[in-house]
């Protein structure tokens, strides 16, 4: 496939759901980052599951503070923390080393340090408390604002994806490949079409919200280590997330 391939196959959504998430689906799809325009539509999917939860934990009688938990967990679950696992590397790799070797190898090591906890929980406490909030307001608000949300930052990888250069040779986001710009208009288009039907004009808000996020991990990964990766990825995608679900509190 050429890299200007602008061209979507159906079969690029199970792509999405494979790479992104821990759902058993099968898939043999190889068309790596064409498939990047679908990208928000996994989102939705992880958006809504946790949502649903959060709404069933509603109707059995729980508070919406257990309800925002069980909803954050399911996402985390759904998706193998896999975001969640790039913010922290980042956090660790961008402040805990001197050079961009030393920062990638970092980024590289399995192991969490003192700067990727803190993301987390800092991360982690945002969101549960801004879905605490939306679940106050009622199962519906919360479900249509977890599902906009998860099209909404997921659409910000395809264009870090186009807009940076590798950081380095291998890896996942050196395997997926540079997304063309087909896929990021398109991923952004339908992110935005998905959150207008679901919040209405107040939408645009949380897509300005969250591309502002993802210019501003942008801009540090090209100053920290020239490019972008995997985690570079997840980092966009939590930062946009946060900021969304922010603006949404009510």
């Amino acid at each position: 496939m050429a890299k200007n391939d602008t061209s979507f196959d159906p079969a690029d959504v199970l792509a999405a759901l494979q790479l992104l998430t821990r759902l058993p689906i099968p898939s043999a799809h190889t068309r790596g980052a064409l498939a990047a325009w679908a990208y928000p539509i996994a989102g939705a999917v992880v958006g809504a599951l946790g949502g649903a939860a959060g709404a069933l934990a509603l109707w059995a009688g729980l508070p919406a503070a257990m309800a925002a938990l069980i909803a954050l967990a399911v996402q985390v679950l759904v998706t193998g923390a896999l975001h969640e696992d790039g913010l922290a590397d980042c956090a660790d790799g961008f402040w805990g080393g001197w050079t961009r070797e030393r920062r990638l190898e970092i980024m590289k090591d399995s192991q969490i340090g003192s700067y990727g906890v803190i993301a987390l929980v800092l991360s982690l406490a945002a969101r549960g408390g801004a879905l605490w909030l939306l679940f106050e307001a009622g199962p519906g608000t919360a479900l249509a604002a977890m599902v906009a949300v998860g099209l909404v930052s997921r659409s910000v990888m395809p264009a870090l994806m186009w807009a940076l250069p590798h950081a380095r040779a291998g890896g996942l986001s050196a395997s997926v490949g540079v997304a063309p710009k087909g896929a990021v208009i398109a991923a952004a288009g339908f992110a935005s079409i998905g959150a207008l039907a679901l919040l209405g004009p107040g939408a645009m808000k949380i897509v300005i919200g969250a591309g502002l996020a993802a210019l501003g991990v942008s801009l540090v990964a090209r100053a920290k280590i020239a490019g972008q990766t995997g985690d570079v990825l997840g980092a966009a995608q939590q930062m946009a997330e946060i900021t969304a679900l922010l603006i949404l509190i009510p």
